[in-house]
């Protein structure tokens, strides 16, 4: 125990000289450009920025109106050098190019141990190695690259949380085809490696969000719950189009669907959801999963997980594990919409009438 205490406390030293570091730099090169808009009320700031290649908004509550805007932007690019696919030379890339890594950050453990665990409640529906077949169904950095000449299971065979070992100093693969892939399950951490931070500084009241992942913590300015919507699953809704809204009682919250991230090859719909034990993308009424867990990180993997399971084995899931609320838009055979609430989410959950 002390051992781990001790190796919290290194990691927690490097992410803050990692983000010194970054800072100066930053700021040598060049004046970051703010965005702060003026506080309605003292207190209340709100910031916006893009990350991940999404955007980001965050609002929190500080008597001291203080602007982490730059702090928040260099933590993100501290957090993406970790785990980012897009960036040759980030550790996940490093990774993926040989065997064996030693990590240099915080966050590629972190992710790794929860990765393990969410891979073993979920039988494997959530697997991180999934990569190379999202990549070859065409979702993936290069595009589709699926071709007749693929053996989608001789690919299988390489797909497996499994195949690799780690502690908190290095990961070793035990399978050299083995690519890990952190999309599903990252953008839930870097929300709450922010979240995280706002809380190192005495905030207590936030609301942060990276492309459709939340975390809340506390009240907004009116005192009330931080309050989210939930959007219709439709391939043309927009983002004010709502199916219904969630209170968050210091909840992290993640919704996965398939009803926008697809295309359509020889008049088939190809989701971007793939199951690891087929290889395909899956075929199922499951429109929507929306999980609130203790954290965005657990969130996040768990949605991923009921989008790969389909309706029924998502809400038999669901059922066996209390910590988790979750929301489910499914189609009915008519055409119209089910869903499926846990119950300890019903007195936080709303619905939009039209």
């Amino acid at each position: 125990m002390r051992s781990n205490t001790r190796k919290n406390i290194v990691y927690s030293l490097v992410l803050l000289l990692m983000v010194a570091l970054v800072y100066t730099w930053r700021n040598r090169e060049q004046t970051p450009e703010v965005t702060l808009d003026e506080p309605s009320e003292a207190g209340k700031i709100t910031l916006a920025g893009k990350t991940m290649g999404t955007t980001y908004n965050i609002t929190y509550l500080d008597q001291e109106n203080r602007d982490f805007q730059n702090s928040i932007d260099s933590l993100l690019v501290v957090f993406n050098q970790s785990l980012s696919t897009y960036i040759p030379d980030s550790e996940l890339s490093q990774f993926n190019q040989k065997d064996t890594l030693e990590f240099n950050l915080p966050f590629f453990p972190e992710i790794l141990n929860a990765s393990k665990a969410i891979y073993t409640q979920t039988n494997g529906a959530f697997d991180p190695t999934v990569g190379p077949l999202v990549n070859i169904w065409g979702f993936g950095p290069t595009g589709p690259e699926l071709k007749d000449s693929v053996d989608i299971q001789t690919m299988v065979r390489s797909v497996g949380f499994d195949k690799i070992e780690f502690d908190n100093q290095k990961v070793i693969k035990k399978n050299h085809e083995i690519y890990l892939d952190f999309s599903a399950i990252a953008k839930g951490q870097g929300v709450d490696v922010v979240g995280k931070f706002l809380t190192s500084k005495g905030i207590s009241n936030f609301l942060v969000e990276i492309g459709g992942e939340l975390v809340a913590r506390g009240t907004n300015d009116k005192g009330e719950l931080w309050k989210v919507g939930v959007n219709r699953p439709e391939e043309e809704s927009n983002a004010s189009e709502l199916f219904s809204i969630i209170a968050l009682n210091n909840r992290g919250m993640a919704t996965s669907g398939n009803y926008r991230n697809f295309y359509v090859k020889d008049s088939v719909k190809i989701s971007h959801t793939i199951d690891p034990k087929t290889g395909y993308p899956v075929r199922h009424n499951l429109l929507s999963a929306t999980v609130l867990a203790k954290n965005c990180m657990t969130a996040d993997a768990f949605a991923t997980a009921m989008m790969v399971m389909g309706t029924d084995e998502a809400i038999k899931l669901a059922d066996s594990h209390s910590e988790l609320e979750v929301f489910l838009i499914f189609s009915k055979p008519d055409g119209t919409y089910g869903s499926y609430t846990s119950e300890s989410l019903k007195p936080y959950l709303s619905f939009i009438t039209e």
